[in-house]
C-alpha cells in the first residue's frame, strides 16, 4: 500500500492554471498533488554571445525554492550568495529538457527563459517544473505567433517529466515526498509528446534493479508522461 492509498500506476491529482502572473510573456501554476511550482516564461530580443548571429534562438531555465516551500524553512540562496549545486544541475535539466521541444531556427535571434519557482515541495518538483515550464513557454511562444513575430511554431513537441520508482519493493509512478525519501531505486523520465525519450535519470538508492524492473518504470513513465501532456494540451487550449 503506498502512504498516499493510490494504485501503483496512479498520478497524483494534477492540475494546470495559465495567466497567473501580470507580466510574463507566458505563466502557469503547476500543483501535482502537494507540489506547487509557479512557471514564467519571458521574453528578450538577444541570444547569448555563443550563438550570436547564428539565427538560433535559446531556450534557458532557472529554479529555486522558497525558503518555506519545505517543512523547515531554507535559508535563501541569494542570503548564502550563490547558488547550491543541486540547483544549479536541476535548471540545466529543465533548460535541456524544453530545448529538445524546440527548433532554435525558427525560433529566431530572441531568448525565453523560463523561471521556475518552487512554492511547495512534496517530490518531483524538477518534473512539475519541466511540465509546467513547457505549458509556460507555449503562451510565450503563441504571443510571437499572434504578433507576426515568426512565421512558423518553433515547437516541434510538448515535453513532460514524471518521476516512477520501487518503493517498498513495487515499481510505482508519480513519487511524492514519503515514497521518494524510501525509495529503493528513484527515476526521473523526460520526454517528448511522441514518446521519444530527452533524459533518464535513474539511480540505486538503497537498493540496485534489474533491467525488467526498469522497463517496468520506463512502461509507468508512457502512462503518466501522456497524462502529462494531455492536461497540458487542455492548459493551453
Amino acid at each position: 500500500m503506498r502512504p498516499s492509498g493510490r494504485k501503483l500506476d496512479e498520478m497524483r491529482a494534477v492540475s494546470i492554471e495559465t495567466g497567473v502572473t501580470k507580466h510574463a510573456e507566458g505563466s502557469c501554476l503547476i500543483k501535482m498533488g502537494d507540489t506547487h511550482v509557479l512557471c514564467t516564461a519571458s521574453l528578450e530580443e538577444r541570444v547569448p554571445p555563443f550563438i550570436k548571429g547564428s539565427g538560433q534562438g535559446w531556450v534557458t531555465a532557472e529554479y529555486g525554492m522558497l525558503p518555506r516551500s519545505t517543512s523547515s524553512r531554507m535559508r535563501r540562496e541569494a542570503a548564502a550568495g550563490k547558488q547550491g549545486g543541486r540547483t544549479v544541475e536541476i535548471q540545466r535539466l529543465i533548460g535541456r529538457a524544453l530545448r529538445a521541444g524546440v527548433d532554435r531556427l525558427a525560433l529566431g535571434e530572441r531568448q525565453i527563459t523560463v523561471d521556475c519557482d518552487v512554492i511547495q515541495a512534496d517530490g518531483g518538483t524538477r518534473c512539475a517544473s519541466i511540465t509546467g515550464g513547457w505549458v509556460a513557454l507555449r503562451l510565450a511562444v503563441n504571443k510571437l505567433l499572434k504578433a507576426g513575430d515568426i512565421k512558423t511554431d518553433p515547437l516541434i513537441s510538448p515535453v513532460a517529466a514524471v518521476s516512477c520508482g520501487i518503493y517498498a519493493g513495487q515499481p510505482v509512478l508519480d513519487l511524492d515526498y514519503p515514497e521518494d525519501s524510501e525509495a529503493g531505486v528513484d527515476g526521473n523520465f523526460i520526454m517528448l509528446g511522441n514518446g521519444q525519450l530527452i533524459e533518464v535519470q535513474m539511480s540505486a538508492e538503497g537498493s540496485t534493479f534489474s533491467r525488467d524492473q526498469q522497463n517496468q518504470l520506463m512502461d509507468l513513465a508512457d502512462k503518466g508522461v501522456a497524462e502529462l501532456i494531455a492536461a497540458q494540451q487542455a492548459a493551453v487550449a
